[in-house]
């Protein structure tokens, strides 16, 4: 494994040498632009291996993406490669369909340390709920990126992470005559974690859970998302979203598409950068809008 093949991978040029928070953060946002969010092995038919020289044999060499404990373990790598201080945490992800947490953590994140603060950095939870950049491990202030308003709130040592959603002006199948507003700025719980310090083994068992369980969000749904320079472009079974953040009137612009099975292939490509080894098949059972 090496880091000047992932700079590569990723496109960034800037200086390394010097492990501050606006290298860090440059960093960052190169990887969430470059590598996606996703989950096609599943539906490929391979299994997700939590290794990291696998990981980096699948994002760096073939040029994939992968979901948090590919996309922060890779990144937990990188920052340690280049002096960070590391520390790998588990959070419970909020599910909106049943207004709860997960019952054990399904998502690995990295905490910082740096000059005197702590930061969280997360650069595989993708979606419109990506962070974009790190974020200061504050309670109650508000840390606005281009997503929209971010935050953390603690109680009792438990840390929540939310964001301010805009609104969103929906544009189905590219026909401005279905154009609604349909969202009003509402307030979106994303995770709760704590800061106990937690090894990769004990991911293991989610990391197998999450991509064989009947129920799993990833079973039900084939995701790729990527982040974008202004917005970001999602592929959830057939449906192509594509959004662009803070378009107009703190309103986010939202186009949605629905794609045939030919134009599957040619949109990862295309869109993404991706090219799968062995036969895709789209899935999108579950209701739960990602968005």
């Amino acid at each position: 494994m090496d880091i000047k093949e992932y700079f590569d991978r990723i496109s960034y040029r800037g200086s390394h040498s010097k492990p501050d928070l606006a290298t860090m953060s440059d960093i960052f946002q190169h990887h969430i632009q470059a590598v996606p969010f996703e989950n096609l092995s599943i539906h490929c038919g391979e299994r997700i291996e939590l290794n990291l020289e696998a990981t980096y044999n699948k994002i760096v060499k073939k040029k994939r993406g992968g979901w948090c404990m590919e996309n922060n373990y890779l990144l937990s790598w990188v920052l340690k490669t280049l002096g960070y201080d590391i520390t790998l945490l588990g959070a419970k992800v909020y599910i909106p369909e049943f207004d709860a947490y997960a019952e054990e953590i399904d998502h690995l994140l990295l905490q910082v340390q740096l000059d005197g603060k702590s930061y969280i950095v997360d650069g595989g939870f993708g979606m419109p709920y990506q962070l974009w950049q790190p974020m200061e491990l504050v309670s109650g202030t508000d840390q606005p990126q281009t997503p929209g308003v971010f935050r953390f709130q603690e109680e009792s040592g438990t840390w929540y992470l939310e964001k301010v959603k805009r609104k969103q002006w929906w544009v189905l199948n590219q026909s401005t005559s279905t154009s609604q507003n349909v969202e009003n700025e509402v307030c979106r719980r994303i995770y709760l974690f704590t800061l106990q310090p937690r090894d990769i083994e004990e991911f293991r068992g989610c990391n197998a859970h999450l991509q064989t369980a009947p129920d799993s969000l990833f079973v039900t749904k084939s995701i790729c998302s990527l982040q974008t320079a202004d917005g970001i472009r999602a592929l959830v079974g057939w449906k192509l979203t594509e959004m662009k953040y803070n378009y107009r009137d703190n309103m986010d612009l939202v186009e949605i598409r629905i794609l045939a099975d030919e134009e599957i292939e040619k949109t990862l490509k295309e869109k993404f950068n991706i090219t799968l080894d062995k036969k895709f098949v789209p899935v999108n059972t579950s209701r739960l809008s990602l968005f």
